[in-house]
């Protein structure tokens, strides 16, 4: 039988392991001039592996063993988790209405660099949206952030000092 502070450890490496490909994918979509199909699809990709390295730890080791750790620090970690994917609820109701607005206009095309578009022109509650969008994002990263330290605490307490 495989020791629990094995898995902890695992569990830890592959949540820390998430947070370069959630970097990678944001610089590199902030880097690009202009959004087209192939560049928000290479973003989407990092994003993806980003989310299943935290998410799958988190529905199959995290999530089940919580009633049986209820305390101060589980409580945290736990409220801090949800609030992260709340804001990533935000996020893609955010960028789900952009995707759909873009796409109606051909801007993911690789011809759309071509083209001067203003894109908060292109439906009146673009900015509404591409707000939701930054303040889902941002508020993710804050709060996985703050998750991930308190569970890294958590992790020290349990395995590494008191262990």
């Amino acid at each position: 039988m495989v020791s629990d502070a094995l898995v902890a450890t695992v569990v830890a490496l592959l949540v820390t392991a998430s947070f370069p490909f959630y970097l990678y994918g944001a610089w590199y979509i902030l880097d690009q001039e202009v959004v087209t199909w192939d560049v928000l699809i290479h973003h989407l990709k990092f994003i993806a592996v980003g989310l299943v390295l935290t998410t799958g730890p988190m529905l199959t080791w995290m999530a089940p063993r919580f009633l049986d750790q209820i305390g101060g620090l589980s409580a945290l970690h736990v409220f801090l988790g949800l609030q992260a994917y709340a804001m990533l609820i935000l996020a893609l109701t955010g960028i789900v209405r952009i995707f759909q607005v873009k796409r109606g206009h051909d801007l993911y095309e690789q011809d759309a660099t071509e083209r001067d578009v203003d894109i908060d022109e292109l439906h009146e509650n673009m900015g509404a949206w591409r707000g939701r969008l930054r303040i889902g994002v941002a508020g993710y990263v804050v709060f996985w952030l703050l998750a991930w330290l308190v569970g890294v605490v958590r992790y020290l307490n349990k395995y590494v000092l008191y262990g």
